[in-house]
């Protein structure tokens, strides 16, 4: 006889839309407690396709099952999986499809997945060689044209994306490709008044001078974009973050240090 836990998770796939609607409501509010994640986890087998799945519905149906899976995401193993069964691709799909409702949750777990090696791969299409970094591409743009000053910022958790792939050597790679252009892009965002966006583009930066050795030309091609950023003090006038100094440096030292030739000064 199925457990009841067994009988929730069936009844995601319901063809009966109530049913269905009151299954993925249950399932979210299991998530948002340690037991209830730990018993989900025994039947992410079935649960985790479901759920995927539900993305694709209407609003009532897809926003619990994206939060669901944002809180889900948050383990590690759990995120793994999700990748394994094509999450990101169908994320990104639903993402940008005129009529997406859930926009913001969606952002947050591309946020979780890629804090693993295999979300990172998968984002950044590593194994398509053709379309390589596309989807990096579609979020900086949607990142750099969303409005940055609302409350309700569906993008602004790009930011923590870009970190969390500059974190990765193909991620800095794609990044600093000056045929893409995207930090430049992504420097012009540190200019707003969102906390998230400049805690975001500032990791970025940071991570991306450790390639400012093997990088440093590209890093020149856009220094007049980069130095206005790395001046700017990040709360007030008065109060300049640790984090920027640091980035700025790493800047400088690069500037000054080519090839093991250093400037006397």
């Amino acid at each position: 006889m199925a457990s009841e836990m067994e009988e929730l998770v069936e009844f995601l796939s319901s063809p009966s839309h109530p049913v269905k609607k009151a299954a993925v409501d249950i399932v979210r509010g299991l998530t948002g407690s340690e037991d209830g994640l730990q018993s989900l986890g025994t039947h992410a087998k079935i649960l985790l396709p479901s759920l995927i799945r539900l993305l694709s519905e209407n609003k009532g149906v897809s926003e619990p099952a994206a939060e669901a899976l944002v809180n889900l995401s948050q383990n590690s193993n759990m995120a793994e999986k999700m990748v394994s069964l094509g999450v990101v691709k169908t994320t990104i799909d639903i993402l940008y499809k005129p009529d997406s409702a859930i926009a913001k949750l969606l952002v947050m777990l591309l946020v979780n997945l890629t804090q693993t090696d295999a979300g990172i791969a998968s984002l950044l299409q590593i194994k398509e060689e053709k379309v390589q970094g596309l989807y990096l591409m579609k979020l900086v743009r949607s990142f750099c044209r969303s409005t940055n000053d609302t409350r309700d910022d569906p993008f602004e958790h790009v930011s923590s994306i870009l970190m969390n792939l500059s974190k990765s050597e193909e991620g800095r790679k794609i990044i600093l490709d000056p045929k893409r252009a995207l930090l430049k892009q992504i420097i012009r965002q540190f200019d707003c008044n969102s906390p998230i966006r400049k805690k975001g583009v500032s990791g970025t930066i940071r991570n991306c001078c450790f390639e400012a050795e093997s990088q440093l030309q590209n890093l020149l091609l856009i220094s007049e974009f980069l130095w206005p950023v790395l001046l700017l003090p990040v709360a007030g006038n008065k109060v300049v973050s640790n984090i920027l100094i640091l980035i700025t440096t790493f800047i400088i030292f690069s500037l000054i240090c080519c090839e093991g030739n250093y400037l006397n000064l």
